[in-house]
């Protein structure tokens, strides 16, 4: 090879060392994006795995959100130095726990008494043998709660009929309003139907074998008629509560998917959108269905509002929050929820951001607790949680520049730093909320009742589906029977005046019982 070499002209070494340096860097350059290419899965392969234990986390974890901070973190707020800041790493431990304290059985109050209005039924009993010797010196009384299933009736309307005697006519006692034009459906039956199917999400399928228990042959058909024909009875009362919720200065809103069996494609359904706006001032909800989960979504009720809007972080709603006349407000529960995510990712950081936004909650808890009014509640905010907010927004400046941004921790700080205005909001109010949780409270219906009937008939279906969620929802926040208020509207809601029709709202009808 020496010998090769030695014979080769001065500009034929100058190639060849010239080509095999071009192959080392042709090697190392492969080696190098290789190297790349390994770190760029080794990343993805870590996010996997983060979503894989959040999934578990999700599945067979805790639900609550609580947090409990560590007991020996100094009083926020406060910027640790270095020194402090290792010394707790090394001690923190990688996962919350949650201790409960046994109350003590002297704490117990005993058991609840049983409600007053119910009524009761007296059992004697009497001492076997001959009592005739003996003076009854008292009696000792033994209460226990008892059920009979619900009773099917017949009311039979009898309407007598008068002749005149000079043969001027016939007169017949008036029939009370039908909700059901020659149906024999009473509103009771019906209200129960509807709070049975969207309250206690019971589908109608299984409603129908509960009548044919007590041999009453009720067919599938006539029973969806039945709950379609009420429903479309509170559509006055619905456009109303439409209309009024557009003008509502602060809303808070969200949206929850339902599969609709009306589709273009054959053998799939379509996946369709409640948007659900709470106006917690009023403590109103109104749920509107809409098929698709785009700008055009929300557009019914909010292309013309003005005023608060207090969201979650979907593009769609701050598009919105960015318009004139609208004050966009964030959730600080979503906040959370991202730190809470980044736990297994970078304990100490999340854990700190945790700990900040423990301390805002626990001044709202300070404020419900002592009832503030508005005023009030603004002011202890701007005292005690304006400083915290302050602190918080400084940490989050720092560390974000120390972490990796498509990290779950990098991810989390992202999150409150690009929102910081809207979630820093809430102070401008005393009546505004800290986050969007009595909203996403009045979705959770949904949730629960599409595992049972998996999805809705139509378009049209999904749609009166909403309005009854819609009042059954008012009907939680004012503490409502929603079997007593659906009979009493079915019932008054024809003979009602076009004028007095809000009168039926489920906050007017807790104020006249």
């Amino acid at each position: 090879m020496i010998n090769d070499l030695e014979q080769l002209s001065k500009p034929e070494l100058i190639a060849l060392v010239k080509s095999r340096d071009k192959a080392v860097q042709d090697k190392d350059q492969i080696i190098a994006k290789t190297d790349q290419k390994l770190a760029v899965k080794d990343q993805i392969i870590a996010d996997k795995d983060q979503l894989i234990a959040q999934l578990q986390r999700m599945l067979f974890g805790q639900k609550r959100e609580r947090f409990e901070a560590d007991p020996n973190q100094a009083v926020l707020p406060f910027e640790p130095d270095e020194q402090q800041c290792q010394a707790e790493e090394a001690s923190h431990q990688h996962k919350i726990t949650y201790v409960r304290k046994k109350q003590s059985r002297a704490n117990h109050k005993g058991r609840v008494p049983l409600p007053e209005h119910l009524p009761v039924e007296e059992v004697e009993i009497y001492p076997e043998g001959d009592l005739s010797a003996m003076v009854c010196i008292g009696t000792e009384v033994t209460e226990e709660l008892e059920c009979r299933p619900a009773q099917f009736y017949i009311k039979r309307y009898i309407r007598y009929k008068y002749a005149s005697k000079n043969a001027e006519g016939v007169v017949i006692g008036a029939l009370p309003e039908r909700v059901i034009d020659k149906g024999i459906p009473g509103p009771g039956l019906l209200a129960t139907i509807l709070v049975d199917k969207y309250m206690d999400h019971l589908p109608l399928y299984r409603q129908r074998h509960r009548f044919l228990r007590e041999n009453i042959p009720i067919a599938a058909s006539t029973l969806d008629g039945w709950a379609a024909q009420a429903m479309d009875k509170l559509e006055i009362l619905y456009q109303h509560l439409v209309s009024d919720t557009k003008t509502r200065g602060y809303l808070q809103a969200d949206e929850t998917p339902i599969k609709v069996l009306e589709s273009r494609n054959k053998g799939s359904c379509h996946q369709g959108y409640y948007w659900v706006y709470h106006s917690p001032i009023t403590q109103t909800v109104l749920f509107d269905y809409q098929p698709t989960r785009s700008a055009s979504g929300p557009a019914r009720i909010l292309d013309d509002f003005t005023g608060y809007l207090q969201t979650d972080g979907y593009g769609v709603y701050t598009k919105i929050g960015a318009r004139p006349g609208v004050k966009y407000l964030g959730c600080w529960a979503h906040a959370r929820r991202e730190f809470e995510r980044a736990l297994d990712n970078d304990y100490p950081r999340a854990q700190m951001a945790l700990a900040f936004i423990q301390e805002l909650y626990q001044i709202e808890r300070t404020a419900r607790e002592q009832a503030l009014a508005a005023g009030q509640r603004k002011e202890l905010r701007l005292d005690r949680a304006l400083p915290i907010i302050n602190e918080l927004g400084r940490w989050i400046h720092t560390e974000a520049k120390k972490v990796l941004p498509k990290s779950r921790i990098g991810k989390a700080l992202s999150y409150s730093a690009n929102r910081w205005d809207a979630l820093s909001g809430y102070l401008y109010d005393g009546t505004l909320e800290i986050d969007n949780n009595l909203v996403e409270n009045a979705i959770r219906p949904v949730a629960l009742g599409r595992k049972n009937y998996l999805f809705a008939g139509s378009h049209k279906a999904a749609q009166r589906a909403a309005m009854v969620y819609s009042f059954f929802a008012s009907c939680k926040m004012h503490q409502v029977n929603p079997q007593e208020w659906l009979s009493h509207t079915l019932q008054n809601i024809m003979s009602t005046k076009y004028s007095d029709i809000r009168q039926l709202y489920p906050q007017n009808f807790k104020n006249k019982m």
